[in-house]
């Protein structure tokens, strides 16, 4: 294998490939995919696939020509495309596939989430192919991930993968659009996602398809921040899956970063919900973004918005830039009555006092820039 060392992969497939006409699933790409899962398998590598192509699958179930299609259309396609893209798969490969359907908030919710890490990993455990996609059947706007590349980058952080391989169709990261200029060339491998290296992709061409390189990259920067190896690849060449097999270059590799985000800490940024802002002052801005140091009420300048305790919110200094997320340890209406006064004072002010930081430093990952 490309990784000598992988133990455990994921690999997501786009619309493109499940359904490249955009009605009804196909074997054209698959069956090179389906073989590189096999002998991954033999040799004793754990897979997890993310397969996106549920309402292009069922296109050919129901005529509607209006475009866009209606979120009630979509969701009964995606609900009669799901079963087909999983018998495609399961006749594809001879054993077990299960399904796992997603949305955001299965994801945000931190218990949830460990049952999906415990699900996955039993399931690998005994053999059988988890196959993942995001619930387009109940899925609504502020509950969806909206692609599937950064929902592979969530699973693959869940599991703890050591390499996540997203399946294009195009060979790689281009320095350029290789479609519309000739002199475009492969990156092979990248260091590290810069804003250069976000300003070469593009949006999705294909019109099956939800994600484009930006959602590719972004998904390689979860993945990375966690140290797992992303490669973007050409998922339509089987030549692509038997160079990974020999253990040869392909594609575009993201190398994993040296200093990473603990799993707590990245599901924190990347798969919790905030809307809520918590308002510091100069000093606790400082402490909170230089000095890892934990949010006290007495830093806190202003609250908007509402939430409860366990919440996600976000951290915003003086200027309003937002310079961390953290899960709070009261609810709104607390820590308004609270804010600004020292740790000793907040049982006299509410009665009680359940904790002597608003967000603890365990439960807080600082933006990188910030």
């Amino acid at each position: 294998m490309a990784g000598v060392s992988w133990k455990r992969i994921v690999i997501k497939v786009g619309s493109a490939l499940i359904a490249p006409a955009g009605k009804g699933t196909s074997t054209r790409y698959l069956l090179a995919i389906a073989r590189f899962i096999s002998e991954c398998k033999l040799r004793g590598v754990e897979v997890v696939l993310v397969s996106s192509g549920s309402v292009a699958a069922g296109r050919s179930a129901i005529e509607f020509t209006h475009q866009p299609l209606p979120i009630n259309v979509k969701q009964a396609l995606a609900a009669i495309g799901q079963a087909q893209m999983m018998a495609t798969w399961s006749q594809l490969l001879d054993w077990p596939c299960a399904q796992i359907l997603l949305t955001h908030a299965d994801l945000a919710d931190r218990r949830r989430y460990l049952n999906i890490d415990n699900t996955l990993r039993t399931l690998l455990s005994h053999g059988a192919l988890p196959i993942v996609n995001e619930n387009d059947t109940v899925a609504t706007k502020e509950l969806r991930v909206g692609d599937n590349d950064n929902l592979a980058a969530m699973v693959a952080s869940v599991v703890e993968a050591d390499a996540l391989i997203i399946c294009s169709d195009v060979d790689g990261l281009y320095t350029a659009n290789p479609r519309t200029d000739a002199t475009a060339q492969l990156i092979p491998r990248v260091e590290a996602l810069t804003a250069d290296i976000y300003a070469m992709a593009g949006g999705s061409h294909h019109s099956t398809g939800t994600g484009g390189m930006v959602t590719k990259l972004q998904a390689a920067d979860k993945a990375t921040a966690v140290g797992i190896e992303t490669l973007i690849i050409n998922g339509q060449r089987a030549q692509s899956f038997e160079a990974l097999l020999n253990g040869e270059a392909i594609g575009t590799l993201f190398a994993a970063r040296k200093t990473t985000l603990s799993a707590k800490k990245h599901w924190l940024l990347h798969s919790s919900k905030a809307s809520a802002e918590v308002w510091l002052d100069q000093g606790a801005a400082q402490a909170v973004q230089h000095k890892g140091a934990s949010l006290l009420a007495k830093g806190v300048s202003q609250v908007q918005g509402e939430f409860d305790k366990g919440d996600a919110v976000w951290l915003l200094a003086p200027d309003g830039s937002k310079i961390a997320k953290g899960v709070s340890q009261y609810n709104a209406a607390e820590l308004n009555k609270i804010k600004g006064i020292h740790s000793d004072q907040i049982a006299a002010v509410l009665g009680y006092c359940p904790s002597e930081v608003a967000v603890h430093r365990d439960d807080l990952v600082v933006l990188q820039g910030a």
